[in-house]
């Protein structure tokens, strides 16, 4: 059972990266990886969403369906589009029609990645951004801390803004100093790059509950643009083997920033402006 968190959650808070499998008989799915999809369901996100105070949710479309997004778009449905947003993995030849279609449905963004099974790759970026660009959305990119020198100048020109997954997927021993980090602060300097600060389980060496390797990088994103940083649970927790705690992940939020309204501005209105939530 999910423990609530040490610290009051603002209303409306956000969990910015989850992905959520839909009924296998009523959406057939693929396996990624040798890895057949596993039953975690939106009921089950829903106790966790409900246990940590949180009350708006983004979620990101699996590997497991390809570019078929009909079971993210049956949960933000069954959410309800003024909790609940998608980020779409599509084919570069989709339709202008079948965009318009995902943006009824919550879809307010585009998942791209080298590491992405079924994703889409950097040499559809510029044409990509730019047929998305009149719908307000943005790219979603799962960066290494190899290709994201390479591809930060790219991004930075791009006529929408930019989320980077999960701190970029910068090793936390690579420091501040490393070319991916420098590259991750250009971008950011840029001023349409946004970081979630999720995932920190997937390459941390020291381990929760405070993923204390990762402070260091964390607090100097929070202190370049605490206006375009969000969080994320990445529930619930796809190619990992210790299932990390939720709560744990969210109070990170307490040793990554000085203060409740620095939290606030992270967890509530920054993901409003982007996602296009209504500030209550």
């Amino acid at each position: 059972m999910t423990r609530p968190p040490k610290f009051d959650v603002p209303p409306g808070a956000c969990d910015s990266h989850i992905h959520v499998y839909g009924d296998k008989s009523r959406f057939p799915s693929m396996p990624v990886n040798g890895r057949e999809m596993e039953d975690h369901y939106l009921d089950d996100y829903i106790a966790v969403r409900d246990a940590l105070g949180l009350s708006r949710t983004v979620i990101i479309q699996t590997p497991h369906y390809g570019n078929d997004n009909a079971s993210m778009l049956d949960s933000l449905a069954a959410l309800g589009l003024d909790k609940a947003r998608g980020i779409a993995v599509t084919a570069p030849d989709i339709s202008d029609a079948e965009l318009e279609s995902l943006h009824a449905g919550g879809v307010r963004g585009v998942r791209f990645g080298i590491e992405l099974a079924r994703g889409m790759r950097p040499e559809h970026l510029e044409t990509f951004a730019a047929r998305i660009a009149s719908f307000g959305w943005h790219v979603q990119y799962r960066s290494t801390d190899e290709d994201l020198p390479e591809l930060a100048d790219r991004m930075g020109r791009l006529p929408v803004d930019v989320v980077v997954d999960h701190i970029g997927s910068i090793r936390p021993e690579l420091g501040l100093d490393h070319p991916s980090f420098t590259a991750l602060k250009g971008l950011i300097d840029r001023g349409r790059c946004w970081v979630k600060l999720s995932a920190a389980y997937q390459l941390s060496k020291t381990g929760a509950p405070s993923y204390s390797d990762y402070r260091a990088m964390a607090r100097a994103l929070v202190a370049m643009a605490p206006e375009r940083m969000l969080w994320g649970t990445n529930w619930p927790h796809p190619k990992v083997d210790f299932m990390p705690d939720d709560t744990d992940l969210l109070e990170t939020m307490l040793d990554w920033t000085d203060d409740a309204a620095t939290r606030k501005q992270i967890l509530v209105d920054n993901p409003a402006k982007l996602y296009g939530f209504a500030n209550d």
